[in-house]
């Protein structure tokens, strides 16, 4: 039982991350640029750090498999609830997009005719996969160096993770979004890639963040290990 509401935690955690970052890109679309690029940064910021302090203490509030899977390697997540907590993030991410399509979908066709909506896709700038793929295992390893040390170090402030993780995201994003999406995350960019039906580079999105973050978590986990003496 208390799997299942974790779970669902995550499910919700995710959809709404999904729901307000992506629509804010979906509504800037709309609006003609109104909320612009910073907005969009802030926007899922804001909302990472939202769902921290809202579902943290219930389910760790990952909202992302490549967090989840860090997690796990780095022995600070039950190799037994991977699976449950990454459908959860799969599944919330695509119903936020597919809320999106629904309602966004019809508005984005009357003022752009012909034009096929994103939804929010992740695609790099050049159109190259080495691109997406490199970039987004950096901001990712940054990420998760930011998230591991303010959530698994007791030496960190824990009341300030929510606001930590969340500017991470808002940097990542203000200065990778334009190259790559700045994704970070498998499940952000498998919601609007499944309701586009747009999969062009797709794979870089999920093993590029898999493994910046397996890397950013390995990094702080050999940092982060106090030595068995003090040193002088």
């Amino acid at each position: 039982m208390l799997l299942l509401q974790k779970s669902i935690a995550e499910f919700f955690g995710t959809f709404i991350m999904v729901f307000a970052g992506c629509g804010a890109i979906l509504v800037n679309q709309i609006s003609g640029g109104a909320i612009g690029h910073p907005g969009i940064a802030a926007a899922f910021g804001l909302v990472v750090m939202t769902m921290i302090y809202a579902i943290g203490h219930l389910s760790g509030a990952h909202l992302n498999p490549a967090v989840t899977l860090a997690f796990a390697a780095t022995r600070h997540f039950p190799p037994g609830q991977i699976l449950p907590y990454i459908a959860a993030q799969f599944l919330g991410a695509a119903a936020a997009s597919l809320l999106h399509r629904l309602t966004l979908g019809p508005v984005l066709a009357a003022l752009h005719p012909g034009a096929v909506p994103n939804y929010g896709l992740t695609l790099p700038v050049d159109g190259n996969f080495a691109t997406a793929l490199v970039w987004e295992f950096l901001l990712t390893f940054l990420l998760m160096f930011v998230i591991m040390g303010v959530a698994t170090d007791t030496r960190a402030i824990g009341k300030a993770a929510g606001i930590a993780v969340g500017a991470a995201v808002c940097l990542d994003a203000l200065f990778g979004g334009p190259v790559c999406g700045a994704s970070m995350n498998p499940a952000r960019s498998f919601g609007p890639a499944l309701v586009s039906g747009t999969w062009d580079h797709f794979a870089a999105y999920v093993v590029g963040p898999v493994s910046g973050a397996l890397a950013g978590g390995g990094l702080y986990k050999f940092l982060g290990k106090e030595p068995p003496y003090s040193e002088v």
